[in-house]
């Protein structure tokens, strides 16, 4: 099927327009990586999940 955008393909096409968001996950990951816990990130994360998911739908 030519025409056809696997999963994957769909997902870097869209992490590429989410570069802030990847970055200030990365650093607030990166703060404390040595004792990272559940939620410790989650603002940033669901800011990056929400720009994945916008950005996906355009394509």
């Amino acid at each position: 099927m030519p025409g056809r955008t696997r999963p994957i393909e769909k997902f870097a096409a869209a992490a590429t327009q989410c570069s802030a968001e990847s970055a200030a996950y990365g650093k607030c990951i990166l703060a404390d990586y040595k004792n990272v816990h559940k939620d410790m990130c989650l603002k940033e994360f669901l800011r990056l999940k929400d720009c994945y998911l916008v950005a996906a739908k355009k394509k």
